[in-house]
C-alpha cells in the first residue's frame, strides 16, 4: 500500500489523451510516441496486510495518471508534470541513485532505476504527466504514477513484461529508490485491476482473482469520502507499524503474520502478553486477513450487503489496534453509519486520506449530505465525496 502522497500533483479537471499529447508537444517540441494511463485505487478491505504476506481486495478508480512518452538515445531522462511547479526535471541515467524525499520526480526516476538494476535494456525518455488521482488522499497516486511510467517504458523499449512484473518493479522503485517500505497491493491494483471487479490478491504468492463487484446492478453505491487531510507516512509512522508487525512475527516464530490463523489468535496474543503494542498490531493483521476472506465469501455468494458490517469492523480495528485513523476519518465513518450506510471504514495508509462508505443507492445523497454537514459543524474543511466505480487497470490509450 502506498505510504506516500508525493506523486505528481493532481487537478480536479479531467484530462484526456489528446490534452496530454498536446501538453507533451508544448513542453518538448515534438509529438509523443504514445499515451499510457494507470488508475488510483480504493481498497475495499485488507489494510496493512500486504507487507504481512496477507490478503487484500482493492479496486481501480476511474481517476488516472496519464503519461505521454517518447524514447531518447542520449542517456537522459526528462520528466514534466502538468500539476507541479518547476518545469522539466532532467536526469542522467548513469547518475540515478536512490533519493528518499526527493519529490514527485523520484517515482518515475525510480522506475527507470529499478528496470536498469534488473538488467532490462531501458534507455532515456521524455515523459509528461497529467493526473486526476487526488494526492495524499490514500488513493495511491504514487502507484498510479509508477505504473503508468513502467507500462510506457515497457512498450517503448519492447520489454514484453507481464503486468505483475511491472507492479513488482514499481514496488521496488518505491521501496529502494523513494524510500517508502510499501507492500505490493497498490502497484498490483494499478496494473492488474479490471472493470467491474474487485481484485482478490494473495500477496505471498501473488495469485489473484477478479471478483465481480457490480454495485449498480444491486442498487448499491460505494462512496469515497476524501477528508482532505493530507497523509504523509514517509515520516516513519508507516515504517514503525511494519517493523512492529515483523517483530511480532519473529516473536511468534512465523514467517509472517499471515501464518497466524484467526482461530489461533488468542494463543498468539498470550505469547505477546508483555508487549501490548505488538499485541495490538498482531490482532489487527490476523483479524483483517479473516475479514478479507469473509468479504470474498459474501461476494461469491451474492450477499454484497453483508460486507457492510465487516467494513465497519475493519475501521474499528485500524482505529483502536493499529492507531492510524484521525478525527476526520472517524467522523466520516460514524456519521455515515448513523445516517443509514451499510458500513464504512478508512482506506489507505492512514493518518488522513479517505474513507469508503457502502450505501443503498437511494440513501447515497442523504448520507453524503450528513457527512458534509458533520464536517462543517466540527469546523473541518469540506470533504470531497465521489462514487468509486470499479474501473480498468493500466492501459495504453492510443
Amino acid at each position: 500500500m502506498s505510504a506516500h502522497g508525493a506523486a505528481t500533483p493532481t487537478t480536479e479537471r479531467p484530462h484526456g489523451a489528446q490534452h496530454t499529447a498536446e501538453r507533451f508537444a508544448a513542453v518538448y517540441g515534438t509529438a509523443p510516441q504514445g499515451i499510457w494511463a494507470a488508475p488510483g485505487r480504493v481498497n475495499l478491505i485488507g489494510e496493512h496486510t500486504d507487507y504481512n504476506d496477507g490478503f487484500v481486495m482493492p479496486l481501480a478508480l476511474p481517476h488516472t495518471t496519464l503519461a505521454a512518452a517518447a524514447p531518447r538515445t542520449d542517456g537522459v531522462l526528462r520528466l514534466h508534470s502538468g500539476g507541479a511547479d518547476g518545469g522539466i526535471v532532467e536526469l542522467r541515467l548513469d547518475e540515478l541513485r536512490p533519493a528518499p524525499g526527493a519529490g514527485w520526480a523520484a517515482y518515475p526516476a525510480g522506475i527507470v532505476w529499478a528496470m536498469r538494476e534488473a538488467g532490462l535494456p531501458v534507455g532515456g525518455a521524455d515523459l509528461h504527466y497529467d493526473s486526476t488521482v487526488p494526492t495524499g488522499a490514500g488513493l495511491s497516486s504514487s502507484a498510479a504514477l509508477e505504473v503508468a511510467t513502467a507500462l510506457a517504458l515497457n512498450d517503448l523499449y519492447g520489454l514484453g513484461l507481464e503486468r505483475q512484473r511491472l507492479a513488482q518493479l514499481a514496488q521496488r522503485a518505491e521501496n529502494a529508490f523513494v524510500g517508502v517500505p510499501c507492500g505490493i497491493m497498490d502497484q498490483t491494483a494499478a496494473a492488474c485491476c479490471t472493470e467491474g471487479h474487485a481484485l482478490f490478491l494473495d500477496t505471498r504468492d501473488l495469485t489473484r482473482r477478479q471478483v465481480p463487484f457490480d454495485l449498480a446492478a444491486e442498487g448499491l453505491r460505494l462512496l469515497v469520502v476524501d477528508t482532505r487531510v493530507q497523509h504523509e507516512l514517509g515520516d516513519g509512522a508507516y515504517a514503525e507499524r511494519r517493523a512492529g508487525c515483523e517483530s511480532g512475527a519473529r516473536a511468534l516464530g512465523v514467517r509472517a503474520l499471515r501464518d497466524v490463523a484467526a482461530p489461533h489468535l488468542p494463543e498468539a496474543l498470550a505469547k505477546l502478553a508483555d508487549r501490548p503494542d505488538v499485541q495490538a498490531l498482531v490482532r489487527h493483521i490476523v483479524t483483517e486477513n479473516h475479514r478479507v476472506e469473509q468479504v470474498v465469501a459474501c461476494l461469491d455468494a451474492g450477499r454484497t450487503r453483508a460486507i457492510g458490517p465487516l467494513l465497519t469492523a475493519g475501521h474499528a480495528s485500524l482505529r483502536d489496534d493499529f492507531k492510524i485513523s484521525c478525527r476526520e476519518l472517524d467522523l466520516a465513518v460514524d456519521t455515515a453509519n448513523a445516517a443509514g450506510a451499510l458500513g464504512a471504514r478508512m482506506t489507505g495508509g492512514g493518518f488522513g486520506g479517505s474513507a469508503i462508505v457502502l450505501v443503498e443507492e437511494t440513501a447515497a445523497r442523504a448520507v453524503g449530505t450528513a457527512v458534509t454537514e458533520a464536517f462543517a459543524a466540527a469546523g473541518h474543511a469540506a470533504p470531497r465525496i465521489f462514487e468509486a466505480v470499479p474501473s480498468a487497470g493500466a492501459r495504453r490509450l492510443d
